[in-house]
């Protein structure tokens, strides 16, 4: 399993971004590959010049053909490797946020690429989306456990969530089921002062958005007192950290119905279901609704889905934002707050940034930027991989022109 069997040369002038720091390889970077191995077996990776430039493991049904390890061509891969990357990610997470619920690997942000593992509470739920990492998994996951035992955090279950679409690119079938004994996959967390179950089985991704933890936390301090509309609610997390703020109402909506469901369970078991209520419905159907009627909020939140995934989809999904921004503009009172995010990292901050400043300007309202926030540090962003930051999060305070 650690052995390298195969020997990868890039071309001339071909891994630049490796070079850089990043840890893909593209199959047209590839001279060649030398040697007999499976994919998802390890190789050594040099320049055209030979120089070596460190180990990564291999897929040829992949167009991302290498994901790198290790830059360090002393170094062996091997279980002892593999505890010193899970320990460094643990030890990171101590230091940088609440551990009772966070993401312990965050992939190639934690230099095991292709691996999430979140934590909630005692139980791990994990994605893997390469197959050389899918060979490496098991291993992983017993040292993470190993890990957080020493520091007396008896994990009691293991979900794996690996049913995205991407692992057929990898040669893999989907995959969703206990790596444990069977356990209750409803599990209660609390985080922000505000409790939630989270379905790790049939909830989104992984069952919850841990990324926007202290997004979630600032918008608090606007919310006392406050009318609410929290737009693309999902299980209602940024609705009930409006309302355990002392919100005087909020109002939640999402076209998932069973979001809404546990969204309503969960505003129940918070003691919110007389200031925190939820509605299924199409968002960019109801704001044109609610305009009509003359609603006003003086908090608006929106919290789309990800309207691209990919380079060729950014125009439309600009128009989709400038939409969604233009329609929550015109909702929220003169003085009121909008806070607003992108989770595509093919939406940039600045490309966010103009569209909102186009919304605006069409909706004849000025803004004031109060904050710019990102995803929560368990999500940390690697400078030389632009997939590891993918949320940017404004807040602004609206005025009419005046």
């Amino acid at each position: 399993m650690f052995e390298v069997l195969r020997t990868v040369t890039l071309k001339k002038g071909e891994g630049r971004s490796l070079k850089a720091g990043g840890l893909w390889i593209y199959d047209n970077e590839i001279a060649s590959v030398i040697g007999a191995g499976e994919n998802g077996c390890l190789v050594r990776v040099n320049d055209f010049d030979g120089y070596p430039m460190g180990i990564g493991f291999i897929n040829d049904n992949s167009k991302i053909r290498v994901r790198m390890l290790t830059r360090r061509k002393d170094a062996e891969v091997n279980e002892e490797f593999l505890r010193m990357r899970v320990r460094a990610a643990w030890e990171y997470r101590k230091k940088v946020t609440d551990t009772s619920s966070c993401r312990l690997v965050f992939g190639e942000a934690d230099w095991l690429p292709g691996l999430t593992v979140d934590k909630y509470e005692d139980v791990l739920v994990v994605e893997s989306l390469a197959l050389g990492m899918d060979r490496l998994k098991d291993i992983v996951l017993r040292l993470l456990t190993e890990t957080l035992a020493a520091d007396g955090i008896e994990i009691r279950g293991i979900y794996e969530r690996s049913d995205a679409k991407v692992r057929e690119l990898e040669g893999m079938e989907r995959f969703k089921g206990f790596l444990s004994k069977p356990f209750d996959t409803k599990v209660q967390i609390v985080e922000n002062g505000v409790k939630y179950y989270v379905d790790v089985a049939e909830g989104q991704k992984t069952g919850f958005f841990l990324d926007q933890k202290y997004n979630r936390l600032a918008i608090q301090k606007l919310c006392k007192g406050a009318k609410v509309l929290d737009c693309f609610t999902h299980t209602g997390s940024f609705a009930l950290n409006a309302g355990i703020a002392g919100a005087e109402s909020v109002l939640g909506v999402d076209a998932s119905e069973l979001a809404v469901k546990q969204a309503t369970d969960n505003a129940l078991l918070n003691g919110l279901s007389d200031r925190v209520t939820f509605r299924t419905a199409d968002v960019f159907e109801l704001l044109p609704e609610l305009e009509a009627a003359g609603e006003k909020y003086d908090v608006v939140i929106l919290d789309p889905p990800a309207f691209t995934k990919s380079r060729e989809a950014t125009k439309n999904a600009i128009k989709g934002y400038r939409e969604i921004n233009m329609r929550g503009l015109r909702l929220v009172k003169d003085g009121g707050y909008l806070a607003t995010c992108s989770c595509s990292h093919f939406m940039t901050q600045e490309l966010l940034r103009d569209t909102i400043a186009q919304a605006a300007q069409s909706t004849h309202k000025r803004l004031r930027q109060v904050e710019f926030r990102t995803q929560a540090p368990d999500h940390p962003i690697l400078w030389s991989s632009d997939e590891s930051y993918y949320l940017k999060f404004f807040i602004f305070q609206v005025c009419d022109e005046k």
